[in-house]
C-alpha cells in the first residue's frame, strides 16, 4: 500500500493547477508570460485573485498526500519515512508532472505545503526570508533561490528529524536547478523584478 501512496502522490503533485484555472480565466499560461505554470505566471496574466488561489493549491496538493500517508499507514516506526516519501513525490509531480509531458512549474509553492506540515517554524521562517528578499530587491526568483537554500538548515535545527533534512535538502537542491535560467538572467541583471521593469529581455516567473 505504501509504494501505491507515493505513486498516488506523485499523480496528484501532477495536477497543473495554475494551467486550469488560467484556462478557466480563458489564458493559456504556457502561452503567455513566462510560460510557467506556478503562481507568479498565472498572477501576472489573469489577477491576484486566481495568482492566490494557484499558490493555494499548488502548496495544498503537497500537503494532502503526507496527510494520506499519516493516516494509512499503520506502523509509526515507517510513518516518517513514507510521509516524507510521498512529499517529495508530490513535489517531482509539480516539477515534472505526467500530465504535461513532464514539464511543469518550480516547486516553491508545493515545497512551502509540504514544510509547513513537516516543519512548520521552520517553513514560515523561510517564507520570511523569501519576503524579506523580494520586498528589497524585488526579485521573486532570488527570494526562492534564497529560501531553498535556508530550507534544509532551518529544517534540521528546528525538527531534528534527519528524514525531513535530507527531503529537504533534496527540495532545495531541485529549486534550483529548476531556476538555472534564472540565475544566468540575475547575473546578467536581466531578470524581470516586480520594482521596476528589466533591462535585457523579459524575465520568467518562480513557481
Amino acid at each position: 500500500m505504501e509504494y501505491l501512496l507515493v505513486v498516488g502522490s506523485y499523480l496528484v503533485g501532477s495536477i497543473p493547477f495554475g494551467l486550469v484555472l488560467g484556462k478557466a480565466a480563458g489564458v493559456d499560461v504556457r502561452a503567455a508570460g513566462s510560460g510557467n505554470i506556478g503562481a507568479t505566471n498565472v498572477t501576472r496574466l489573469v489577477g491576484k485573485k486566481l495568482g492566490v488561489l494557484t499558490l493555494v493549491c499548488d502548496a495544498l496538493k503537497g500537503v494532502l498526500p503526507m496527510l494520506a500517508a499519516a493516516w494509512l499507514v499503520e506502523d509509526g516506526s515507517r510513518r516518517e519515512l513514507w510521509v516524507a516519501l510521498c512529499g517529495g513525490a508530490a513535489f517531482l509531480g509539480h516539477l515534472y508532472p505526467l500530465y504535461l509531458k513532464f514539464r511543469g512549474g518550480k516547486g516553491v509553492a508545493t515545497a512551502l505545503g509540504i514544510f509547513l506540515y513537516l516543519s512548520p517554524v521552520a517553513a514560515l521562517i523561510d517564507a520570511l526570508f523569501f519576503v524579506g528578499v523580494v520586498y528589497n530587491w524585488g526579485f521573486v526568483s532570488l527570494g526562492s533561490l534564497t529560501a531553498a537554500l535556508m530550507l534544509p538548515g532551518l529544517v534540521w535545527l528546528l525538527s531534528g528529524s534527519v528524514i525531513n533534512s535530507v527531503l529537504a535538502f533534496g527540495v532545495g537542491a531541485l529549486i534550483w536547478v529548476k531556476h538555472r535560467d534564472n540565475i544566468v538572467r540575475l547575473m546578467k541583471h536581466e531578470e524581470k523584478s516586480w520594482k521596476k521593469e528589466p533591462t535585457g529581455r523579459d524575465g520568467h516567473d518562480q513557481r
